[in-house]
């Protein structure tokens, strides 16, 4: 029986955590919110961020789903991976899905965004998930996009690391300082709160998990060269993405022909927090979809 424990450290957040067994092989934990009731329902953030970016729509799907929001492995309040364990998505995906074991859930609907927009998809490609929202998923860039977003996204994690707290905190109270620090990835930054802005900017510095996932990305390999056709799959990319371009999402369609692909209106690269009510639809649509193609060979 796995271990489940609500750690007391302030820095945890107060999450859950699960310590997820591997017979034979080092276990490792996974911190994570729960909320709701119903069908399961996995959340997975982007890279450098934690499962509070979720939190403009929990509220809203845990309405209809048991919804967990997990702080990926080596992000958030998850501690890293054991030595010699891959982050690369050969490696992740697997884990995600003996996650979900560990936590009670057989094949969730799986919504993700950026990075966690990517293993929602691989984890629809591998038989791990009964539909797949995936908002701005990684893996559809061209060399010198991913060369972009990259380059953009270090320099994040070396601002987030150079801000002492008081100064982060000083910026967060006022709207242009949260758009100094959170402009890149939000379209409307200043809707984020104080607190919110201080707590990612502090999860963005202490991932250990940033730089082993992004030397992943640079390998061929992830990008993502399959297609799904026995699930919904939607993707959703904002028109204001400055991070990972709008027209990465046609190649996402292209790659994955049965997909639906929804314009987020003056959403950025993580929209939940810039539209939270279409986000919101976009992803229990998508969930339902799976409902009605689940009853339909039984109406036959």
């Amino acid at each position: 029986m796995p271990a489940v424990f609500t750690p007391q450290t302030p820095a945890q957040d107060s999450a859950s955590v699960v310590e997820v067994p591997r017979p034979g092989r080092p276990p490792f934990q996974v911190a994570y919110e729960r909320r709701g009731s119903g069908e399961p329902m996995l959340l997975l953030h982007g890279i450098g961020h934690h499962w509070q970016a979720w939190e403009p729509v929990l509220t809203v799907l845990a309405g209809s789903y048991d919804v967990i929001a997990l702080d990926l492995p080596g992000f958030g309040a998850s501690p890293g991976l054991p030595e010699g364990v891959s982050y690369g998505l050969e490696s992740v995906v697997p884990l995600l899905a003996e996650t979900c074991t560990a936590l009670g859930v057989e094949r969730p609907h799986v919504a993700g965004n950026s990075l966690g927009g990517l293993l929602a998809l691989e984890m629809g490609l591998h038989g791990f998930a009964r539909s797949v929202t995936a908002l701005a998923p990684a893996g559809f860039f061209t060399r010198p996009e991913q060369l972009y977003a990259f380059t953009v996204l270090r320099g994040m994690r070396a601002g987030a690391r150079s801000l002492p707290d008081p100064v982060v905190e000083v910026l967060a109270r006022t709207a242009a300082g949260r758009a100094a620090l959170t402009g890149t990835i939000y379209a409307r930054p200043g809707r984020r709160s104080a607190d919110a802005v201080v707590a990612e900017t502090r999860a963005l510095r202490r991932a250990v998990g940033f730089a082993p996932v992004l030397a992943q990305g640079r390998h061929p390999g992830a990008s993502f060269g399959h297609t799904i056709r026995d699930i919904p799959v939607t993707i959703g990319w904002g028109d204001r993405d400055r991070l990972l371009l709008r027209r990465q999402g046609v190649r996402a369609k292209r790659a994955i022909p049965a997909a639906r692909l929804v314009r987020l209106r003056g959403c950025g690269h993580v929209p939940m927090n810039d539209d939270p009510a279409t986000v919101a639809r976009v992803i229990t649509d998508t969930a339902r979809q799976a409902d009605v193609e689940r009853a339909l060979p039984a109406a036959r």
